[in-house]
C-alpha cells in the first residue's frame, strides 16, 4: 500500500534540519498525537490540500481566525488591492481608521482601540497598560488559560504548554514569574484568598471568559460576574482575553453573551481576517495612558499594516451583516444532533459547544470547567485516533486539549461526515 503522506514526510525530514523540531510553533510537530506533521499547500473554503494532494475538511481553520473559511473571495480581493499599494508603510494609513471604526462598533462600550500584530502582543500590552494605570505589579491568571508566550503569562498556561505537559517555560526568570499569581478556574474561594492576601498589589485579573486553550471549559456566568465584582472592590482591572472568542459567536465578544463589561478586551485571530493582527480596546481614560499621550510605552513597526487592516475590514463587514452567524448557528444545531446521538451510543463520549467552537472530551461525566477535570483517558483516546481521522479526510487539531472551529464555508454534510468518521472509528476499535 502506498503512503499517502510521502511528500509531507520528506518535507518534515528537511524541516527538522532547519528549524527547532521542524516547526515554528510547537503543537504543529504532532508530538502528542504521533507521526509526522502534515504539510499544507492550499486552502479553499472548508477544504485544505496537503503536499501529497490529499484533501481534508478543515476543522482547525488556522486555529480560529478563518471564520469565513480559507481564501474568502472578498477578503482576498481586499488584501490584493491593498498589496498593490504597498506591503507596509510603518506610518499612518486610512485603513487603520476604517478597521478601528468597525472594531469599536462591535465593542460599543469602549472608545479607543490599539492594533498590534498578534494576540500575544495584545495581551502583553494590556497587562502593561493595567500595571501602568494602577501602579501595581502583580497579575492574577488562571490555571490552563493561555494568553500568549510573554514571560509573565507562561505560568501554568494552556495551549501548546499543556499539550506537552509543561506547567511553565524555561527561560522565564523567577523574579518575573513571581509577579504572576495563579488560581484554579471555577473556584471563588481561591480567588478571594489571593485577594485577601495580595489585593493591594494586584493590577489585574486576566482571563479567557470562554477558556478554549485547555479544552473548551465553559464558565458559569456567576463566576465571571464574581471576578468583575472582586476587581472593582480591590481597585484592580479586569482583562478579558477574547483572542479566540472575540467576534466568534457574534458581532461583538463573549462579554456580550454573558453581559459583563471588563476594563480591557484583547482581540486577535478573526479581527485580522487571517492576517497577523491583534488589538485591545478600552475606555478613553485607560487607553490614552499609552504613548504618545501617556507614559506607558507600546509600539510596533507593523502595527496597523495596510494589508492586514484591509483583510480585517473585509471580514468584519461580512460579520456585521449577520448572515454568517445565522449560518454558523444552524451548523451548531447540526453538530448538536450528530454528536449528541453519538453520546447516546457511546458512554465515554462528551461534546461541548459554544457557537462555532467545539471540543470532544472522550470520557464519561459532566463537561469539564477546569483542566483538573479533564480525564487522562480522554486525552489518550483522542491522541490514539487522531491519525485515523486524518486518514478519513478530516483535519483536526493535533492535540486533545485544543478546540475545533467551524466556518461559514462548512456545510451540513461536513458536520455529518466527521461525526460518521468518529462513529466508524468507535465501531472498529472499541
Amino acid at each position: 500500500m502506498s503512503d499517502r503522506y510521502t511528500k509531507s514526510k520528506e518535507l518534515y525530514k528537511k524541516a527538522i534540519t532547519l528549524m527547532p523540531g521542524g516547526v515554528n510553533s510547537p503543537v504543529r510537530a504532532f508530538a502528542a498525537v504521533g507521526g509526522e506533521p502534515v504539510f499544507f499547500k492550499r486552502g479553499q473554503g472548508a477544504i485544505v490540500t496537503d503536499a501529497d494532494d490529499n484533501k481534508y475538511v478543515d476543522f482547525c481553520q488556522s486555529w480560529g481566525p478563518l471564520i469565513l473559511g480559507h481564501a474568502h473571495p472578498k477578503v482576498v480581493e481586499a488584501a490584493t488591492l491593498a498589496l498593490q499599494d504597498g506591503l507596509s508603510f510603518g506610518a499612518c494609513c486610512e485603513k487603520e481608521i476604517e478597521l478601528a471604526d468597525l472594531v469599536l462598533e462591535a465593542f460599543g462600550e469602549y472608545d479607543r482601540v490599539r492594533f498590534v500584530s498578534s494576540g500575544t502582543e495584545a495581551v502583553m500590552s494590556a497587562v502593561r497598560l493595567a500595571r501602568g494605570v494602577t501602579g501595581r505589579s502583580k497579575i492574577l491568571k488562571f490555571d490552563g488559560c493561555y494568553h500568549g508566550h510573554a514571560d509573565h503569562l507562561l505560568v501554568k498556561a494552556g495551549s501548546g504548554l499543556i499539550t506537552q505537559s509543561i506547567a511553565s517555560s524555561a527561560g522565564v526568570p523567577d523574579e518575573i514569574a513571581s509577579q504572576t499569581l495563579v488560581a484554579p478556574l471555577d473556584d471563588e474561594k481561591a480567588v478571594e484568598q489571593i485577594f485577601e492576601k495580595e489585593g493591594n498589589e494586584i493590577a489585574a485579573i486576566v482571563l479567557e471568559p470562554m477558556p478554549a486553550n485547555a479544552g473548551l471549559l465553559v464558565q458559569r456566568k456567576e463566576y465571571l460576574q464574581f471576578l468583575r465584582e472582586i476587581t472593582l472592590k480591590h481597585g484592580a482591572l479586569l482583562i478579558f482575553d477574547e483572542v479566540i472568542s472575540g467576534l466568534r459567536l457574534r458581532f461583538g465578544g463573549y462579554m456580550h453573551e454573558v453581559g459583563i463589561t471588563p476594563d480591557i478586551v484583547t482581540l486577535g485571530k478573526i479581527v485580522g481576517g487571517g492576517m497577523p493582527v491583534g488589538a485591545l480596546v478600552a475606555k478613553e481614560e485607560v487607553m490614552e495612558q499609552f504613548a504618545p499621550n501617556g507614559t506607558i510605552y507600546q509600539a510596533g513597526t507593523l502595527s496597523g499594516n495596510p494589508v492586514a487592516m484591509a483583510a480585517g475590514k473585509a471580514t468584519l463587514e461580512l460579520l456585521k451583516e449577520g448572515s454568517v452567524f445565522e449560518h454558523l448557528n444552524q451548523l451548531g444545531k447540526v453538530q448538536d444532533e450528530c454528536f449528541n446521538a453519538l453520546k447516546e451510543k457511546y458512554a465515554f463520549f462528551n461534546f461541548v459547544r459554544q457557537g462555532s467552537v467545539s471540543w470532544l472530551h472522550l470520557a464519561e461525566g459532566d463537561s469539564p470547567r477546569s483542566p483538573a477535570d479533564v480525564k487522562p483517558e480522554a486525552i489518550e483516546l483522542y491522541n490514539k485516533h487522531h491519525r485515523d481521522i486524518l486518514d478519513r479526510g478530516y483535519y483536526i487539531a493535533p492535540s486533545a486539549w485544543e478546540v475545533a472551529f467551524a466556518s461559514v464555508a462548512h456545510q451540513k454534510e461536513h458536520i455529518e461526515g466527521i461525526a460518521n468518521a468518529w462513529e466508524d472509528i468507535f465501531k472498529k476499535y472499541m
